[in-house]
């Protein structure tokens, strides 16, 4: 993300304001959409099995795609067989595809390929989510549940449950995109008989005074892991020559919780969100190890042995407030159990 518009973004300056007038342009695009949708123009497509949507309302990274993956884990451990389906940004044009393990990040994107590469569920890449919904039900008619990393303002697919993440940006000024970080209005409003649907729930990272929601806190976990699957203890690194790289909306986040674990880093190397890494861009230095995020690892870790340089992923893990799953357990039921009961309900 533009480091510019991050620092326009915090309050409502003259670099805000100026910006203003066509974020009123974008308003006016978003109203019109939604009434579209509202009168029918536009169309909803329902798929016969419950779907649940994870995104953000701010743009830039909030944090999506680490709770994909917790709730993709959960689900199956209750006995649901989940699908995800993903845009794949960053990934080379071309039509949708499935994700399989051994693909690249450049063929489908790396964050669809770090949430098959993390869960082994079946994953979807589309711009069109319907579509790639549809065709991930076709290639695993077993699957009876998706998940869409990223889409609440994707109004085609239709949703049994919405799920916002916020980090602690909170709502930042408040203001619509480009003149603040919203992509919508909040809170979103949806009357009676709208096709739109609601936020059902709200997740955050930390307590925010202007978004209440579940609180699902992050930490790095206590390991990395090397390229040949090895596990290292941060704790032993902290007497080695270390450096970080991040390809991720917010880079800085990441080296402060490296830090936060006591690791002295020499260099921090911030690139862009999706960033296309090339061997040049990776410090080449046996007595050198270099950290990075588990989304930048499926694209550097195949480089691995031509560095002389020790590559180690650390994972982010997710936390998330008890009461989250029992909600979205929940809204399940509600919603769907004479067609979709829970799995483990009947054993």
């Amino acid at each position: 993300m533009n480091p510019g518009l991050s620092r326009i973004w915090q309050n409502r300056g003259l670099g805000a304001r100026l910006l203003w007038p066509l974020s009123l342009v974008y308003c006016s695009l978003n109203w019109l959409r939604l009434r579209l949708f509202q009168a029918g123009w536009l169309r909803v497509h329902r798929l016969p099995v419950p779907v649940i949507v994870i995104g953000n309302v701010i743009a830039g990274g909030a944090g999506k795609t680490p709770l994909v993956m917790t709730l993709v884990r959960h689900l199956q451990e209750k006995g649901w067989r989940p699908g995800v389906v993903s845009r794949g940004y960053g990934r080379q044009a071309g039509p949708g595809l499935e994700v399989h393990a051994h693909l690249t990040a450049r063929q489908c994107g790396d964050e669809p390929l770090l949430i098959k590469q993390g869960t082994g569920a079946p994953v979807f890449v589309n711009d069109d989510r319907v579509e790639a919904a549809r065709a991930l039900m076709r290639a695993h008619p077993q699957v009876n549940l998706i998940v869409a990393d990223d889409g609440l303002q994707h109004h085609r697919l239709g949703r049994t449950i919405n799920i916002a993440v916020f980090d602690e940006r909170g709502l930042g000024n408040g203001w619509l995109l480009p003149a603040g970080p919203l992509r919508e209005s909040w809170p979103r409003r949806t009357g009676a008989g709208s096709a739109i649907a609601p936020i059902h729930l709200v997740v955050t990272a930390t307590a925010l005074p202007t978004v209440a929601g579940l609180r699902c806190t992050r930490h790095l976990g206590s390991h990395a892991w090397a390229a040949d699957g090895a596990s290292v203890s941060l704790e032993t690194l902290r007497c080695c020559r270390l450096q970080a790289l991040a390809g991720i909306a917010r880079p800085e986040a990441f080296f402060e919780m490296l830090e936060q674990r006591g690791l002295a880093l020499e260099r921090r190397l911030g690139f862009a969100d999706h960033y296309e890494f090339q061997l040049s861009d990776v410090p080449n230095d046996a007595q050198l190890t270099l950290l990075m995020t588990e989304k930048d690892a499926v694209k550097l870790m195949p480089l691995a042995g031509q560095l002389k340089t020790r590559l180690l992923a650390v994972p982010l893990q997710i936390n998330p407030d008890p009461g989250l799953f029992q909600a979205i357990e929940q809204l399940l039921e509600r919603d769907g159990a004479a067609h979709h009961p829970i799995p483990s309900h009947h054993g």
